[in-house]
Parts: C-alpha cells; sequence; structure tokens
C-alpha cells in the first residue's frame, strides 16, 4: 500500500467514523427529547428541553392534523413554550410515554443528521381520557456549536405527522388471579 492509499484509507475511515458518531450523537438527543416530554419525565440531573435545540429551531405539525393544530414554530424559545403547554406543572397529561421504531438515521454530510422514526404515543389524560396516537416524526440535527467535540448535537428542525389516534380506556389494575 502506497503513502497515498494509506492516506485515502485513513481518511475514508475518519468519515466512516464520524458518520457513526454523528448518527449516534443524534439518536442520544432524539432519546433525550422524548424522555423529556414523557410524564412523569425521564429527565436527567441538568436536562432541559432548551438545551436540545439549536437558537433558530424549527419545530412543525405537517399532514391534515398537525399543521392546523401546532403549525409551524421558529426559534427555541416558540417551541420551550409551546411544549411547556403539555408538561407538568400545565395539568394536561396524567401519564404520557413516548416509544420509537423505524428508525433511520442519514447522514448527507459531517454537519447534519436526518432521523426519521416512527412514534407511538400513549397518553391518558388529567380528564381520565387515554388514546394512543401514532405520528412520523423527521427531524434534521446540528452538532452543537460550542461543544468540544462532535457528541452533542442539536435539534434544528423537527416535524411531526399525526398518522392515526385511537381513544382507549385505562382499567384499573386486575385483581390477582386466584388459584
Amino acid at each position: 500500500m502506497t503513502t497515498t492509499d494509506a492516506t485515502r484509507t485513513i481518511a475514508a475511515l475518519e468519515a466512516r467514523l464520524a458518520a457513526l458518531e454523528g448518527a449516534a450523537a443524534a439518536r442520544r438527543t432524539m432519546a433525550r427529547y422524548m424522555a423529556l416530554c414523557d410524564v412523569p419525565s425521564g429527565a436527567l440531573d441538568g436536562e432541559a428541553l432548551e438545551r436540545l435545540f439549536t437558537a433558530d429551531a424549527v419545530w412543525e405539525g405537517i399532514g391534515p392534523q398537525y399543521t392546523s393544530k401546532f403549525g409551524r414554530l421558529e426559534g427555541r424559545e416558540a417551541i420551550v413554550a409551546m411544549l411547556a403547554r403539555y408538561l407538568p406543572p400545565t395539568p394536561h397529561f396524567a401519564t404520557n410515554v413516548h416509544f420509537l421504531t423505524s428508525e433511520s438515521i442519514d447522514m448527507p454530510s459531517p454537519t447534519h443528521a436526518k432521523g426519521r422514526w416512527i412514534m407511538l404515543q400513549a397518553s391518558g389524560y388529567v380528564d381520565e381520557r387515554a388514546e394512543l396516537i401514532g405520528a412520523r416524526l423527521e427531524v434534521d440535527f446540528v452538532p452543537a456549536p460550542n461543544a468540544s467535540d462532535t457528541s452533542e448535537w442539536l435539534i434544528a428542525h423537527f416535524r411531526t405527522e399525526r398518522l392515526f389516534d385511537a381513544p382507549w380506556r385505562v382499567s384499573p389494575r386486575p385483581a390477582p388471579l386466584s388459584e
């Protein structure tokens, strides 16, 4: 192997490693976002929603149900204010849990990750209603501007589209089986 070949091989490996690290960072950011939106919250010490978004982030509902419900929000403060309407101490959810599946994370460039998921949200409301919601999420991520390395990525554009919803009844805990 020539020096030129070795240099190309190292550069290709570095690019592949950067793509893997970027995708892993985007995945961690998405997991933190979902944990912070769960009720009760799955937050770790020091975590806050505003720390997950770029200053000029966009959050939008798309599709027939979410375009009118959420519209398009621009800027970290507007996004966090909207999300706060659904989270404690605001009385909205009694419990709220998010499940993500069908993950696909692409790295179109070293400074841009694009993630896609199908989300199932199981929500129990303070008025005792409950529903399951299925949504498609498309989220763009970029490296945090002040991070010392590329392990922290932020949400630059979050899109959610409701696919279905189904009411369900939360039943009391079943009695133990008798012998």
